[in-house]
């Protein structure tokens, strides 16, 4: 079947999470990406960990189904093997150090003079412009300066998130940025720049607890896992020391609640607890009688309760939950991709389409691809050979 990126070359100089995984979108859709790697080592997430069969856990879920070609761009021979391929691309994506795309005259004004069809994206910490736009910038220090900590984790501990947020949010962002260039290009004909930055990622996605501060006010409270802001909205525990999560969002289901799963009808109409508000303000009073209620409950006997009264509830899985997920199987989100260690299972991109399958090839190895690649740019064996002799590849 015929993928929307079939036929799409990208060119990615990238590294860690943020630009892998905007590349390793594009290529679940059907692109061609080409991954450019440090020769030897290649991106250093690849020794973050060795936790899949002696491969990075970051590196696996963000470089399927890519092609890898080592080059030592500070070499000019391996700069002009990139020229090569960029004459022939259709997207550029870069997270390389602040002004280093530049300085190796990959910025988009000198590339759009020379390929004026290709679309560059430039991924940084901070921008292209602006006081911040030098400055080094990883996952958490992104999370410290967009205020993600300060409303984080419980009223005594600030926490980061427990994946790589402000990457995930920077990456997504790119990827959407990249399939609305192509559009674009399809109605002008010219490639255009797309200037992410992860700070302007993740205050996005901020949205909802800077409007809640809105005008000097108070930000929301950090809650540990309840709700900042609604009440009960989180994890309880149950007489058999399991954990139920659960939330209520209206005054429907609140009065369904007390009925149902707490059997106290009285309790919905009394003034403290009468509206959202009130419950918020609250939360001690009310949290010792649902506590009361629920020590003498199992959890499988609270989630019967919660279901009846048609009350969103869930478990609280650990990675080995998520990993057995029945609804994940039932689904078959799971399939087996090639590695350099073997076959491992990989999720399936989010939206199922009908009208195609996702793109699911191996992980590469470190320069896999380089000897066919350069074959591909008219290279001859002799002259690849010189280049790694002289450690250009």
């Amino acid at each position: 079947m015929t993928r929307p990126l079939d036929g799409i070359t990208v060119v990615s100089l990238e590294h860690a999470i943020a630009a892998p995984f905007c590349t390793r979108q594009l290529a679940d859709l059907g692109a061609r990406v080409i991954k450019v790697e440090r020769p030897g080592a290649g991106d250093f997430a690849r020794g973050y960990d060795t936790r899949v069969k002696g491969l990075s856990s970051h590196f696996v879920w963000t470089n399927r189904s890519k092609e890898s070609l080592t080059l030592d761009l500070k070499q000019p021979k391996a700069l002009a093997v990139l020229m090569q391929l960029l004459a022939k691309a259709d997207v550029l994506v870069q997270n390389l150090a602040p002004g280093a795309a530049a300085r190796m005259g990959l910025a988009f004004e000198a590339l759009h003079a020379l390929h004026t069809k290709l679309i560059v994206c430039d991924i940084s910490g901070y921008g292209d412009d602006g006081p911040y736009r030098d400055k080094k910038a990883y996952d958490l220090l992104i999370q410290s300066e967009a205020g993600f900590l300060t409303v984080t984790g419980t009223p005594e501990t600030p926490s980061k998130a427990g994946n790589s947020v402000a990457d995930i949010a920077a990456g997504m962002y790119a990827y959407s940025s990249v399939l609305s260039a192509l559009l674009l290009r399809g109605k002008t004909g010219l490639g255009s720049h797309i200037d992410v930055s992860m700070l302007e990622a993740l205050a996005e996605w901020m949205g909802y607890p800077m409007y809640y501060a809105f005008d000097g006010a108070a930000p929301p409270p950090r809650t540990g896992a309840s709700h900042s802001s609604i009440y009960p909205y989180g994890p309880f525990e149950t007489g058999d020391g399991g954990s139920v999560m659960l939330g209520l969002q209206n005054e429907r289901e609140w009065r369904m609640f007390c009925d149902v799963v707490l059997e106290d009808s009285a309790l919905a109409i009394d003034p403290r607890f009468a509206s959202n508000a009130c419950r918020n303000d609250n939360r001690s009073e009310l949290s010792a009688r649902i506590g009361a209620c629920f020590k003498t409950l199992t959890a499988p006997e609270l989630v019967t309760r919660l279901d009846r009264a048609k009350i969103a509830n869930a478990r609280v899985n650990d990675m080995a939950g998520l990993w057995a997920h029945p609804q994940l199987k039932a689904r078959d989100r799971w399939q087996e991709v090639g590695s350099p260690a073997g076959d491992i299972p990989a999720l399936l991109p989010p939206g199922r389409n009908k009208a195609f399958d996702y793109r699911m090839d191996p992980v590469p190895a470190v320069g896999e691809h380089t000897d066919a690649i350069l074959h591909e740019l008219g290279l001859e064996a002799a002259a690849i050979r010189q280049l790694r002799i002289d450690g250009a590849i």
